[in-house]
This record gives C-alpha cells, structure tokens and sequence, in this order.
C-alpha cells in the first residue's frame, strides 16, 4: 500500500457543560454536515463518518480517513492568446504574470480554444497536503460554524456557544492535533458521568471512545440511548401491568437529558384519577418528563415512569424523591380544578376585557366580539340552520374563557382543553364545549382538525381574526420571523377549508374582518391593501400544502397564478390538472394548445365575436364548430365541478387545433380575417381558463 493510501481514524470531542436539549439534534446535523464538506473539499476520502451528542459533549469519529491528499491537476485558464504574446512572438507581461501567479514555467503553457477564441493554459500540479496539517484548523472552523437559536459567552471571550466548551479530545490515531477553541486545548482526555466517574478519563485510541466511555458511564450515541431507554421503559410497564404509548417527542428529549439511563416507577395517589387526564399528564410529560402508564384498557392508572442519569443503586429511594415532586403537581392541579369549576365561565369572559391581545388591537374580550361577527358571516355562508347559529354564538362567546382560569395560568398548555371541560362542568351543549377545544385545532403540522361544523367555523374566525389585525398593523411575517405565528395559522385554516372541503372566501373573509377592525378600533386599514397581502399570504399556504401532496411546481404555478379565493376548488383543479398531465391527451393537445397560447400573447386583440362569413378555409370551419360543442360541454362540467371533464374536452379539440394551423396562415394580410383567426385562438386559450393556465404547463 501507498503512503497516499494510508488510512487513520479520527476522534473530536467537544465537551461542555449541560446543552438544552432542543439544540442538540441539529448541532449533530451540522457539524456532521460540516465535516463532510470540509473533507470533500480536501479532497479526502473515509469510510464512515458519525457524530454522538450527550447533555455534555458533541463527539465526531472518523473512520479510516486518507492520511494524505489526493495529488490534483487543474488545467487553468489565463489570457487570450492574443494578449498573451506580442507581436514579435515574445510573452507579455500579462503572460509572465500568469505564469508566475500559478507557479509554472513558459515552457507549460498550451493554447486551447474557448468558445472560438484561443486562450493560454497551464496545468497546474498541486501535491496534496498530510492530513494532520489540514484537520485542526477544519475542526475549529467546524465548531465556530455551529449555529444555536440562543449562543452564549462565557468569561471575558468573544466565542459563542450553546454553552461554555470546558474540554477538547482531538486524535488523530494515538497522536493529539493541535486544536485550541475558546482557550481550551485538545488533549486525550475525556470526562465521564458526572457523578459516577472522575474528569480525566483517558482516550487512548479513537476506535476504543465508546468502549472506554460506556465503562465511565456515558453512552455517547444518541440512538443507543435512545433504544436502550424505550426497552427499559416497556420493561417496567410491563412488570407493573401497564402500557406506555410512543410519544417520540418525550423519549428524544429524554434521550439528550442523560447519558447513563435507568428507567423507573413510581405512583401516585389513585385520587387524583378523578380529575381529567390531561390535568394529570400534563405535569408529568411537560414539567417533569414523565412517561405516563396506562391500563390494558387504554385508561390512565396511578402510576408514571421516569428515567434517571445513573445506575439501579438507590432507585427506591429516587422513585419516592420524584413521586413527592409529582405529588405536589397533582395537589396544586386538583386545587386549581376544584377553584376553577367554583367560577362562572360567563364571569371569566367579562374579566378577558383587562387582558390585552395586543396593544393596537384591543383586548381579548374584544378579539371575541370580532370573532363572533367573523363565525355569523361564516354560518351564514355555509348553511347553518338557526339552533346551530346560536350554539355557534354561545361557543365563540366562550372560546378564550378558560384563559383567566387557575390551571391554564398554571398550566398554559392546556387551553381550550381546559374550556372543553370547564364547559361540561357548566351544563353547555356538546357542541359548545367540543368546539372551545376544537378551535385551537391545529396546533401544529400533523395535528388533527376540528371534527363538528360549529368548531371548525369557530376555528376559522378565531384564527383569520389574528391574521388580519396582524396585517392591518404591519405586522406581516418576513424571512424566519414569525412571532404571532401567523403561518401556522394560515396553514391551519387553509387544511380545514380544503379537507372539510369548506366553500369559503378567504377575500370574503378577510373583508369581513378587515371592517371589524375599522369600526371597532377607529383604527385606519388600507383594505385593498390587506386583503391584497391576505390573498397572497394564503396563495403561499396552498401552494405549500399543494407542493407537501406531491403535485408539479408547475401545476401550482398553473392555478395559483391568479391567486384563487377558494381553497378547496383550487385543490380540485390542481388535482384535475395533475391528472391531465399523466394522460395521452394531454401529449396531443399541447403542442397546438401552446402555439395558439403564444399567438395570442404576441398579438392581443380586443375579444371580438367571431365572423363566420371572414372564413377562408374549411378547417376555421371545423374547428369554430368544435369550440361551440366544447364550450357548451365544459360548462356543464364547471356546475358539476368536474374539473377533469373540462380539460378531456379542452384536449379533444387537438385535431381541429392541429388541422387549423396546418391549414391556416393566421398571420393573414386582411386585418378583419387575421383578427377573426386570432379571436378562434383566444376562445380556445380562455376555455380551461377556469381551471388554470396550461400554457404554463411543461410537456
């Protein structure tokens, strides 16, 4: 084997102090990212590459990296060879410059043609470097590259981190690299857990990290971890009867909050039982990540799981520790839901007029009585009889109720569930209580959507409500920033509207509430304006939600261009179209469809009726008496919504189109013939119109 051949492993361990948890699976991202690059562009070649993250370190290893370059040759181009000779044949400056700038002799130097013009070359030889020399400084690149939403500094440094970087390990083989970060210099040592092990733990070789840190209790990769946790978990539910459902959000987080893990049970007072499971779960899962258990029969019992950072010594004694913590969650959570059902839900409407939504636009109390006239406007438009309307009114009028509550202060998490409950409590209808839940819905991607019409339009109004205000006062989201969430609002509304397949104005809307806010506020609202970057703000949505449901950039583009009102039927006509394209027809129709698009657009002419009497040829004939035929079809197709039958008629006037150009000279001397042949084009071009722009379609 040659020296260019020879392979090392690679070890870089960032240690620090404890990382929150939500940083930690992109910073593996990136640094594993990063390095991939930066050895790609060094042309360095290895055979696996992986990154571990615990609460404590960040760690890279690199498995059988070149321990030398590649040797490179480039060919380089320099000046016309015009410029780079004189005319008595010597070599100009600007060629000696050249020479000398990339370190070869006259004699290297070959003309070649570029594009027709002949250009002095060289190839230029570079030998590749030792690894060793390359590393340190691509590792503190690596780590100074590393972007956390909430850096810090520590001492008196200009280095940011997530948090102060304590220890380095960089091996390169048995040797150490040269790497200083932050003041720290790399060594081959390690530290281990912080309670079962010492701070010098020696790492005498990169492939033996994991072995030498698993006997210092630390288990640096993150999905053995994170396997070992899950089947300790199902273990111990297992042993106590009970089952623990996936949630792959708890588990990850708890998979960065430690490095050695021990599952364990614990229980609490069945008492608490009687109170609704979310008042429960919600303390364990959020404040103390808890694993809650359930029965066979799919019903909460009293009893939780957690995992500790070390091992099963003493785990009675740390049972009892976290149930005395859970204990008094529950304690508080049973006297804030016995306090709160003492109050009257119309007394907490009337408290929401102290709280600001924002300070341009009013209270909550007042959101709510915008909300109230947006949810009527809705009613209205979508049919609802009058004991729905008034189930609808009472619902809106409730929504934020439960927001001055002990437990939603407490526990913020559980808005709307809460009113859900507060509103059973309270004697409301079924539909009332469902919807003051319903109306969060959803909360984020993937989320379920409201179920009863009531909650769906109490979602709707409630949410174009914010996204309105919001834009009245400039307050638009730009780039990442997104601080009232607004998107997400938008996305919801637009996946109720299109999967409850909903017939509602989003222009409609936004006008409704554009005037509310006028009129309530006093304030001044360029209507045309907002409802302008409304329009466009949910052409995004769609376009997003249309792109997530795999169809066409193009398709998009073809529908969405004219920024559609109706969300849902702007769904179907994307699907129509999506399907059109994967047909036979639509190969046929595009090639005449395009040509006449492109006439059209290069000579627009006023829409005129069409003559009969200017025809010259027999195909004008055909093909007029097509365009009638399909014109009366497709709209019978439009009142059914029958958007793929518009583009199957669309596409059968192929022939006609096809024997009309190679009849026809459309470009005629008369001005009145010429005008009566691009007027049959424009009517064939303005048929799928109602559909989407198929010009803009790629075959």
């Amino acid at each position: 084997m040659t020296a260019a051949k020879e392979k090392r492993n690679l070890l870089f361990e960032i240690g620090t102090e404890e990382i929150p948890v939500r940083f930690m699976d992109s910073a593996c991202k990136q640094i594993k990212e990063t390095i991939g690059k930066g050895l790609a562009d060094a042309r360095l070649c290895y055979k696996e590459l992986t990154v571990w993250g615990t609460p404590r370190r960040f760690a890279l290893l690199v498995k059988d990296l070149d321990v030398l370059q590649e040797d490179i040759s480039v060919e380089v181009k320099g000046p016309a060879q015009k410029s780079a000779y004189e005319a008595a044949g010597n070599p100009s400056k600007a060629l000696e410059g050249f020479c000398k700038g990339q370190g070869v002799s006259l004699a290297d130097v070959f003309v070649k043609e570029l594009n027709g013009v002949p250009y002095v070359y060289a190839m230029k030889h570079s030998q590749g470097k030792a690894t060793a020399e390359l590393l340190p400084q691509m590792l503190v690149d690596c780590v100074q590259k590393i972007y956390f939403p909430k850096p810090m500094r520590w001492a008196d440094l200009d280095m940011k981190f997530a948090r102060p970087i304590r220890w380095l390990v960089a091996l390169w083989g048995s040797d150490v690299l040269p790497v200083e970060i932050a003041g720290v210099k790399a060594g081959r040592y390690s530290r281990g857990h912080r309670f079962l092990s010492n701070d010098h733990v020696e790492i005498t070789c990169p492939l033996k990290y994991q072995e030498i840190m698993r006997e210092n209790f630390v288990i640096v990769d993150q999905e053995e971890r994170k396997n070992i946790i899950w089947q300790q978990i199902q273990e111990v539910a297992k042993s106590c009867n009970g089952v623990v459902k996936e949630d792959e959000e708890l588990l990850e987080e708890v998979t960065y909050l430690l490095e050695y893990p021990t599952a364990l049970v614990g229980n609490f007072d069945e008492s608490y039982l009687l109170l609704p499971p979310e008042v429960i779960i919600t303390p364990m899962r959020e404040h103390q990540r808890y694993f809650p258990v359930y029965g066979k029969d799919g019903k909460l019992i009293n009893k939780f799981i957690t995992v500790r950072n070390g091992v099963a010594e003493h785990i009675t004694t740390v049972a009892e520790g976290n149930e005395k913590v859970l204990r008094a969650r529950l304690s508080d959570a049973e006297f804030f839901w016995k306090e709160d059902l003492e109050k009257s839900l119309d007394d907490n409407v009337e408290k929401l007029q102290n709280v600001v939504f924002h300070e341009k636009l009013g209270t909550i109390y007042q959101k709510m009585e915008r909300t109230r006239e947006i949810a009527a406007y809705l009613g209205k438009e979508l049919g609802l009889d009058a004991a729905q309307t008034e189930k609808l009114q009472r619902a809106v009028f409730l929504l934020k109720a439960d927001l001055v509550s002990n437990m939603v202060y407490e526990f913020p998490e559980l808005q709307g569930i809460m009113g859900e409950y507060y509103g059973q409590k309270a004697g409301e209808a079924a539909e009332v209580s469902q919807a003051i839940r319903e109306h969060y819905l959803p909360r984020f991607a993937g989320d379920a959507l409201p179920e009863s019409k009531i909650g769906m339009i109490a979602a709707i109004a409630d949410k174009i409500d914010s996204i309105v205000g919001m834009f009245a006062i400039g307050l638009i989201p730009t780039g990442s920033q997104d601080p009232f969430a607004l998107r997400r609002q938008a996305t919801g509304i637009s996946q109720i509207i299109i999967q409850k397949q909903l017939p509602v104005s989003i222009q409609g809307l936004a006008g409704v509430a554009c005037d509310l806010f006028a009129g309530q506020l006093g304030i001044h609202v360029d209507k045309d304006k907002v409802l302008s970057d409304v329009a466009l703000f949910f052409e995004q949505r769609l376009e997003n939600i249309l792109s997530d449901n795999g169809i066409a950039p193009d398709v998009i583009h073809s529908v969405t261009v004219t920024m559609p009102d109706d969300l849902y039927q702007a769904k179907l006509k994307a699907d129509a179209t999506h399907a059109f394209k994967q047909t036979e027809q639509f190969a046929h129709l595009m090639g005449g469809f395009k040509r006449a698009a492109n006439l059209v657009k290069a000579n627009p002419v006023a829409q005129m009726e069409i003559k009969e009497n200017l025809f010259a040829d027999n195909a004008e004939k055909t093909l007029y008496d097509a365009i009638c035929k399909v014109e009366k079809e497709t709209a019978a197709c439009v009142e059914q919504g029958d958007y793929q039958g518009v583009l199957a008629q669309v596409a059968s006037l192929a022939p006609a189109i096809d024997g009309f150009f190679e009849g026809v000279m459309v470009m005629a001397d008369d001005d009145n013939v010429r005008n009566n042949r691009l007027s049959l084009l424009a009517k064939i071009v303005a048929l799928p119109a109602v559909v989407g722009r198929l010009d803009l379609l790629q075959n």
